[in-house]
């Protein structure tokens, strides 16, 4: 059972804060809600389930393009970007900044591109849906430090999506 926006959950914590825009052709409302849906289930999974806000902007492969040039230098479209806010546990901050009282700790936002959602779900044979939770279900664990440079990092990355996306009831 979900809280209320603004509501309190037990032990008088925050829920976490999922916020989506969209400037890409509509995806649908249910398909806004799946991505709502799997970005708290990532962060539930990843222990952060109270507390914590992401922002997710659903947009087009020129907008996503133009981002991925402006912040990784590539001139080319992609699937999905993150900017996380919060610093790695090793190089943490020697203060962390300091929020009002009940305000969530903001860890970054995600980026999705909508038309390569639907591509990569045709080339992959698996629905639209399972495709879009599993690029935000990425994005969550890129904006909590995962990373898949190096094949240790990319299967232990591979696991935890695929069990959150388990839970989701979409796996593989």
């Amino acid at each position: 059972m979900s809280a209320a926006p603004g509501a309190r959950s037990r032990g008088g914590e925050r829920p976490s804060r999922v916020s989506l825009t969209s400037d890409a052709d509509p995806p649908g409302l249910d398909a806004l809600a799946s991505l709502k849906r799997a970005v708290a289930a990532a962060l539930v999974a990843e222990g952060r389930g109270s507390g914590y806000a992401v922002d997710v902007r659903v947009t087009d492969d020129a907008g996503i393009r133009a981002l991925n040039r402006a912040h990784r230098g590539v001139d080319a479209p992609t699937d999905v970007l993150s900017f996380p806010l919060q610093l790695p546990a090793n190089g943490a901050a020697d203060a962390p900044f300091v929020l009002p009282p009940g305000e969530p700790v903001h860890l970054g936002d995600l980026v999705l591109s909508w038309p390569r959602a639907v591509a990569q779900a045709a080339q992959y044979g698996h629905s639209v849906a399972r495709e879009s939770a599993y690029l935000a279900v990425h994005g969550v664990l890129h904006l909590l430090g995962y990373d898949h440079e190096r094949p240790a990092d990319a299967r232990a990355m591979r696991a935890r999506e695929e069990t959150i996306l388990g839970v989701l009831g979409l796996p593989r």
